[in-house]
């Protein structure tokens, strides 16, 4: 399938979502995972870990990516006015040797994650800024298998 991912185009076999260390994890994390649980017909894949959802529809991922966005915008919304200010981003990374595969011998892929910012305080308090790793929620696009 060719998703898009903030306007670039990539070709995968599909895309998965994670939700790490359930037990650990934030509300925010299980609230992002459990609205991309129900948006795809497969069961959520699950073991003593990580549950997985894996999204196999392009237009499946861009909602996914949507509903994520409504989620945190929700979360920049319920900040204190004049004493808060909330932000979000995505962090794309990856790794690879020069033949095109990982640290674990598996192909290529691209691994996203969610970084939420929080700066408290007024100009003169100097610096209040707190920044969140959403570190049990995240997906990974696969790269395409080689034979």
């Amino acid at each position: 399938m060719q998703i898009e991912l903030f306007g670039l185009p990539i070709e995968t076999p599909h895309v998965t979502f994670y939700l790490w260390s359930p037990w650990r994890s934030a509300a925010i994390e299980h609230k992002l995972f459990e609205a991309i649980r129900q948006l795809t017909a497969e069961e959520a894949e699950s073991n003593f870990d990580a549950m997985r959802v894996h999204v196999r529809d392009p237009k499946s991922f861009r909602t996914a990516l949507q509903s994520v966005a409504r989620i945190l915008k929700g979360w920049q919304e319920e900040a204190d006015p004049g004493a808060e200010r909330r932000s979000w981003r995505w962090l794309v990374e990856s790794d690879s040797d020069a033949d095109g595969y990982d640290h674990f011998g598996e192909a290529f892929s691209l691994w996203a994650f969610l970084r939420m910012t929080v700066e408290r305080g007024g100009p003169a308090d100097g610096e209040k800024t707190e920044d969140i790793d959403l570190e049990g929620f995240g997906f990974r696009i696969w790269g395409a298998a080689r034979s």
